[in-house]
């Protein structure tokens, strides 16, 4: 159990670091190559849609087979869309090719998988706690590779540091192979004999469900937007470059933090909760910075607070997914949940470029995370969260036998 923790906790450290890190390529390849912001953009954006919609048939390979094969394939993809990046000018289409093969690697070595190994090795009760433990570790590699990243785009070019991303990407694979499924008493157990379509019919129908789902879209809205336009609205600001770079590392050790901490109040106090209030303290801090004269020391804070938020949502969401649907197809689930995610960070990358472009700054764009954003608390807020065998058709509690 100590090992699959450690490696979860590595390779999702790799994964998310590596893709929100992307960023801090946007100005010196828009140079290069002579292509506008949203064409970069546009090239995040639909690595983070391809990441989405491929993740509920990604999990439910994981479901299947098992998630050593799934990982390894979907490293090596994770590596060739990387390197795809560095030719991408003497390849049609190239960019947007790159970001296909980068999504779907993202989907196979990102949460859902690992997410959903880690809880069925888990007993309930220390499910939280376990979940966020591996969450929090994997939000160090944003910490690590961000200033990295910047260090060798600095040193030695964008195209060196991105060819070392692919390697990092690469590794990912070799890592996995110790990787393999356990299950514990009680970690399957509702809807452990449900079919695949019962268990998805069963979804669509809960209420709850959905309100997570089209609140989840809120929490890729915001979180993309920023590790992709931070740097160019630093810029634009007059801020100095190696500030953003360093935004990005206090994001990702302050969602370490952060991503523990709730995951220790998630086996305690109310999940939805929880999450709302994340989503209400994630708008609430960049309505506070963006009235405040943007400097490098209210970034830094800025970060730090964001970052504290950042991934504190994932002990939270899949909690609630293990204890009302179960987790015999708890990887396809999630993958549904985080498509919605993922189709927030589409537009959330995509619109800040076109935003750009079109006004020169971004301030619609910073409007459309705080709208957003409280309307993702009001939904999570009011999301009932009761098993769907505890409700009636109406959505009434279900009559108790006598």
């Amino acid at each position: 159990m100590l090992l699959l923790i450690v490696l979860s906790g590595l390779i999702i450290a790799l994964c998310m670091g590596l893709r929100q890190s992307l960023g801090l390529f946007m100005r010196p390849m828009t140079l290069d190559l002579g292509i506008s912001a949203a064409t970069f953009g546009f090239s995040i954006a639909l690595q983070n849609i391809v990441f989405g919609m491929s993740q509920p048939f990604i999990g439910a390979l994981g479901d299947r087979y098992g998630p050593r094969p799934v990982l390894v394939g979907t490293a090596l993809i994770y590596a060739a869309g990387l390197l795809l990046m560095v030719y991408s000018k003497g390849v049609p289409g190239g960019l947007e090719v790159a970001g296909f093969l980068i999504g779907i690697g993202t989907a196979g070595t990102g949460f859902g998988v690992l997410i959903g190994t880690v809880s069925r090795a888990t007993p309930p009760e220390k499910r939280s706690q376990t979940v966020g433990l591996v969450a929090a570790a994997g939000s160090l590699g944003t910490m690590v590779i961000a200033p990295v990243g910047g260090w060798l785009i600095d040193g030695f070019g964008w195209r060196a540091a991105m060819a070392a991303f692919a390697a990092i990407a690469g590794s990912i694979a070799l890592l996995s192979l110790p990787i393999r499924e356990q299950s514990v008493a009680g970690g399957v157990s509702l809807g452990a004999d449900q079919k695949l379509g019962e268990a998805l019919r069963e979804a669509m129908g809960h209420r709850g469900y959905l309100f997570m789902t089209l609140a989840f879209f809120a929490c890729g809205f915001q979180l993309v937007f920023i590790t992709t336009h931070l740097p160019a609205y630093l810029q634009l600001c007059g801020v100095a470059p190696g500030v953003a770079a360093s935004a990005l590392g206090l994001i990702g050790l302050f969602n370490a933090i952060g991503t523990y901490m709730f995951g220790l109040l998630g086996a305690r106090y109310s999940q939805k909760r929880l999450l709302a209030m994340i989503y209400l303290l994630r708008t609430l801090i960049i309505v506070v910075f963006l009235l405040m004269p943007i400097s490098a020391a209210s970034t830094l804070v800025f970060a730090s607070a964001m970052g504290f938020l950042w991934l504190g949502v994932a002990p939270l969401v899949t909690g609630i997914i293990a204890r009302v649907f179960g987790l015999t197809h708890f990887n396809t689930l999630y993958g549904i949940v985080f498509l919605s995610h993922q189709v927030g960070s589409f537009f959330g990358a995509w619109m800040g470029g076109v935003v750009f472009d079109r006004f020169g700054n971004y301030n619609f764009g910073w409007g459309a995370l705080i709208v957003i954003g409280v309307s993702a608390f009001t939904l999570q807020w009011l999301m009932d969260e009761r098993p769907p065998r505890e409700r009636g058709p109406a959505g009434e509690p279900a009559a108790v036998p006598a």
